[in-house]
């Protein structure tokens, strides 16, 4: 139920009292992951892809300290322009309310207040998970956790972020019981690349496939989210040996640097667009536009079979 800490648009609201599909989409990569105006142009047409898959798109983010669960035109300019919002994930939205903040909400807290407004399905880019290192620097993402509490949820994303320790990342969701599954793959998509090479378990081959697992899963009350990965497009995917090289140089650049905590994820991805003259921007938008109407089909073909 919504507070007087929340805001609802009567869109997102309207739809869900009939129970009709509603899609969350997280608004980090808008405020840091994206620059300007491409962050814009992208968070519009995830929006319009989630529209013309049959479903309502909710972005969330936190503004002046209420949580927005659906944001207007304008609403969704100010992040996408925003140079001072907090990036915060699910322990920070206390911090955020508390002080009156503008916030834009990570994976981790887009699915949590999602999951309390009602709305399973989310899509999102690459997920959080084991930073690089982080036997020694314990960084891993709160992503994570919330998967495996996410219970029943349907995150539609590709892969983890290759910057991650990927095969580290798949074994943590699949200790805290998240079921991973490739739509028309059988291996775990690289985020920026088709594949990280790493083999999943199950695949599906359609948006009807997909709600049919989601439903199985929730029937059986099994706890944990089921993450649908699916491979950027190919004809804008990177080359695996391209994406190494720029990687390991954004990596050494860190370190030189110094950065550290969440400054490490769009201080890498942003060394990664430079170093590949921009590609990565065209395969992050593209990829991030695809798992937005995917996740509005999953969202459409759940609904139909539940009212």
């Amino acid at each position: 139920m919504a507070s007087l800490h929340e805001i609802t648009t009567e869109e997102v609201a309207s739809q869900l009292d009939r129970g009709g599909p509603v899609v969350a989409l997280e608004s980090t990569l808008i405020a840091q992951g994206l620059p300007w105006p491409d962050n814009l142009e992208t968070a519009r047409e995830s929006e319009e892809a989630v529209r013309s898959a049959g479903a309502i798109p909710a972005t969330i983010a936190v503004l002046d300290g209420r949580i927005r669960v659906g944001l207007s035109a304008s609403e969704l300019e100010r992040v996408a322009r925003s140079t001072h919002f907090l990036k915060a994930g699910r322990r920070d939205l206390a911090t955020a309310l508390a002080r009156s903040l503008d916030a834009a909400t990570t994976v981790s807290a887009t699915l949590w207040i999602a999951r309390t407004r009602g709305i399973g399905v989310m899509a999102t880019g690459g997920l959080g998970g084991v930073h690089r290192e982080a036997a020694t620097t314990f960084d891993v993402s709160n992503d994570l956790d919330e998967l495996g509490s996410a219970d029943g949820a349907l995150v539609v994303c590709s892969g983890v972020k290759s910057i991650l320790d990927v095969p580290a990342t798949l074994d943590a969701m699949e200790t805290r019981g998240v079921c991973v599954v490739g739509y028309r793959t059988d291996e775990l998509p690289g985020f920026l690349t088709r594949s990280s090479g790493l083999p999943l378990e199950s695949r599906v081959e359609s948006p009807a496939e997909a709600a049919d697992l989601v439903r199985a899963h929730r029937a059986l009350g099994l706890p944990g989210a089921i993450v649908l990965t699916q491979p950027v497009p190919e004809a804008v995917a990177l080359d695996q040996a391209v994406m190494d090289a720029a990687l390991l140089t954004a990596l050494e650049e860190a370190r030189a640097e110094r950065v550290t905590g969440k400054a490490v994820t769009p201080f890498l991805l942003g060394r990664i667009r430079h170093a590949t003259a921009g590609n990565a921007l065209v395969a992050n938008r593209a990829l991030i536009v695809s798992n937005a109407g995917l996740a509005g089909e999953a969202a459409r073909e759940l609904a139909a079979n539940t009212r």
